[in-house]
């Protein structure tokens, strides 16, 4: 194995996974530096979820290397990944993923309470997002009397609530209303920008890949050098590529 460079905080070499004998990832090699916002595009299927599952630790890749700050995240047993995950990355998916028992204040907190966070603490950080987010009213409310946009902003409060190193978002915004998904967008670009937090964001959206510093484009579970995305308003859009060398 070959130690990554210095300024990546997340690196990764010829990675390669299939679902169920479907190859999802054949070969895909990347770095990210330390602080920097990266689009992985594509349409879907891609393999851009894939990608970010293998990056967060979330799945081991069949072949190839994931590295985190120069540690080896592929050669790590269940427990210490899931540790990483906990303690140094956040995690936003297409859909909120909210503990049902758990009121806002307290899904916000989560990851910060399984740390053993005072409660205390662990609130005060997750109404300062909560309130960034125009969600802090609902604090004592639970995920079911809530609508779609709001769950979604109480996962973005909590991926943010933990100050992780790196955020992994994948397709944030997707099933969000224009004025949500602005929201959205606009609060986590400048958490990462003023709070140092590296952001890997799938999308198959252009307009939120051009708020990245750089863009990997994704087809068939392989880098390409170009991918066109349609923007939210444009649905009938179709991907067009070119292999990269």
């Amino acid at each position: 194995m070959v130690a990554p460079p210095d300024n990546d905080v997340i690196w990764a070499r010829s990675l390669h996974h299939s679902h169920n004998g479907s190859p999802a990832l054949g070969g895909v090699s990347l770095g990210v530096r330390d602080g920097e916002i990266l689009a992985v595009t594509g349409p879907r299927g891609s393999g851009k979820t894939t990608l970010l599952h293998c990056l967060s630790g979330q799945l081991v890749p069949q072949q190839g290397e994931v590295w985190f700050n120069s540690v080896p995240v592929h050669t790590m047993g269940p427990r210490l990944r899931e540790r990483l995950r906990r303690d140094r990355f956040g995690w936003i998916a297409p859909e909120p993923q909210l503990v049902p028992e758990l009121n806002t204040w307290e899904n916000a907190a989560l990851p910060l309470l399984l740390r053993g966070t005072s409660h205390q603490v662990a609130k005060k950080a997750a109404m300062e997002w909560l309130e960034r987010l125009d969600i802090g009213m609902c604090a004592k409310k639970r995920p079911h009397t809530l609508l779609q946009g709001q769950r979604q902003r109480i996962a973005v409060a909590r991926a943010l609530a933990g100050t992780p190193t790196v955020i992994f978002a994948d397709e944030p915004t997707a099933t969000l209303h224009r004025a949500d998904r602005s929201h959205v967008l606009r609060t986590l670009m400048s958490a990462a920008r003023s709070h140092s937090i590296t952001i890997v964001l799938a999308t198959h959206d252009a307009e939120v890949a051009s708020l990245a510093d750089r863009t990997v484009p994704l087809l068939d579970g392989r880098r390409v050098t170009t991918v066109a995305l349609p923007s939210v308003s444009d649905t009938e859009g179709h991907a067009a590529c070119s292999l990269s060398v």
